[in-house]
């Protein structure tokens, strides 16, 4: 082999190796029985939707819906795909790194890949990826995302309950010890105190 071929061998190989898969292990809840299946999910940011394979959907005892129209399904090049129309859909509760979400993924053949997030989950979360490393951490997530919501609600309940405790210090402290109201709170009153010898 010579030096010019052996040198576009290593760029096809750097190219493809940043071009590797991302998996990520997530959770599905059905919504019938609440139970809870793990699965392997590919990450992919060519793939509009969501889509889960039509066994591991029949293995796994999803409630699979038929779908009003069927969705046709198009190769990059604008062709038909080969495994025909989307003609059924599960709808589920996914679990990722403390995010909860209710989701409709399309059913369709997928071979061995059970799972596939695509664009609408990457918007919809706006993950941080290390594509080389194959780690995605959820630090950015836009308004639309439920968990950022559910952070709203936890700090919103957080205040109000530190709220009722000034409330009720004040009802059961006198006001002269209001200025040392701070040995008083929850956190304080809670703490062991070690006796010195």
């Amino acid at each position: 082999m010579s030096t010019n071929t052996t040198e576009r061998v290593r760029d096809i190989w750097r190219t493809l190796w940043l071009l590797r898969k991302v998996w990520l292990k997530v959770g599905l809840e059905k919504l019938e029985s609440l139970e809870g299946v793990a699965v392997k999910a590919l990450l992919d940011s060519g793939a509009i939707g969501l889509f889960m394979d039509t066994t591991f959907a029949k293995e796994k005892g999803f409630k699979i819906e038929k779908l009003k129209k069927p969705l046709l399904v198009r190769n990059v090049d604008g062709t038909a795909n080969a495994g025909g129309a989307i003609m059924h859909q599960v709808e589920c509760n996914m679990f990722f790194k403390g995010h909860v979400k209710r989701v409709r993924m399309d059913v369709y053949n997928l071979g061995k890949t059970e799972l596939i997030l695509g664009i609408l989950w990457l918007v919809a979360h706006n993950p941080e990826i290390d594509w080389e490393k194959g780690e995605v951490k959820m630090t950015h997530c836009p308004p639309i995302c439920g968990k950022r919501k559910q952070e709203g609600k936890e700090k919103k309940v957080r205040k109000t309950e530190k709220n009722e405790d000034k409330k009720v210090l004040r009802e059961l402290v006198s006001r002269r010890f209001w200025k040392w109201r701070k040995v008083f709170g929850k956190k304080e009153s809670e703490r062991i105190l070690v006796r010195k010898t």
